[in-house]
C-alpha cells in the first residue's frame, strides 16, 4: 500500500508525490531517466497524430520557420556576459587527449577535424544577413566563393547557380573577369 497522497511513477514503479499544479497529470517521478521517459513519450504522442508528422518536412515547414524568425528577429543571437567571452586555449592534458584520439593511420574523426575557420564564416555569414537558415548559408557561401574566384582569376569550379540563388548581375570591377 502506498502512502495517502503519492503516486507510482510509470517508468520506474517507485512513489513520489507529484507536484501539486501538476497532481491530476504527473504520471512520472522527478529522477533524470524518468524525466526522459516522460519526454519521450509525449514526443511520440504528438508525432502519431496525422496533422503533426510531416510539421518539420518541406517548403511549408521552412516558410513558418522563416516566418517566425522574420518576427522574433534576434532571439538565436543569445547575448553572454563579458567574462565569458575570453579564448580558451588547449591545456597540455587536452592536447594529450587529442593526440590519443587519431587511429593508428592518422584517421580524425571529422568533428576533431572541423575547421574553425568555417564556424567563423558560417557565423559571420549569419550575422551580416541576419539568417541562421542553412539553405540561405549555402547559396550565399556558393556566391562568395565563386566572386573570390573571379577576383583571384580562378577557374570557377563552383557547380552552376539555379535561376533562384543566382546573384543579380553587376558589372565586375576593372581588372576581374565577370562570374
Amino acid at each position: 500500500m502506498h502512502p495517502k497522497g503519492s503516486c507510482k511513477c510509470l517508468s520506474c514503479g517507485s512513489f513520489f508525490e507529484p507536484d501539486a499544479r501538476q497532481r491530476a497529470r504527473q504520471r512520472r517521478c522527478a529522477k533524470p531517466e524518468c524525466r526522459r521517459a516522460s519526454k519521450q513519450a509525449s514526443q511520440r504522442q504528438w508525432h502519431s497524430r496525422p496533422e503533426n508528422r510531416d510539421y518539420f518536412k518541406g517548403a511549408e515547414a521552412v516558410g513558418r520557420t522563416q516566418r517566425w524568425r522574420a518576427a522574433h528577429p534576434g532571439y538565436w543571437r543569445r547575448r553572454r556576459p563579458r567574462s565569458e567571452e575570453a579564448l580558451q586555449e588547449l591545456t597540455p592534458a587536452q592536447a594529450d587527449d587529442q593526440k590519443k584520439d587519431t587511429a593508428p593511420d592518422g584517421a580524425v574523426a571529422l568533428q576533431d577535424a572541423s575547421n574553425p575557420q568555417m564556424a567563423l564564416i558560417v557565423g559571420f555569414i549569419a550575422h551580416v544577413t541576419g539568417t541562421a537558415l542553412q539553405e540561405d548559408i549555402v547559396a550565399i557561401s556558393q556566391r562568395f566563393i565563386s566572386h573570390g574566384r573571379a577576383v583571384l582569376g580562378q577557374s570557377v569550379l563552383w557547380p552552376a547557380y539555379d535561376n533562384q540563388t543566382q546573384p543579380p548581375s553587376r558589372a565586375a570591377p576593372a581588372g576581374t573577369a565577370a562570374v
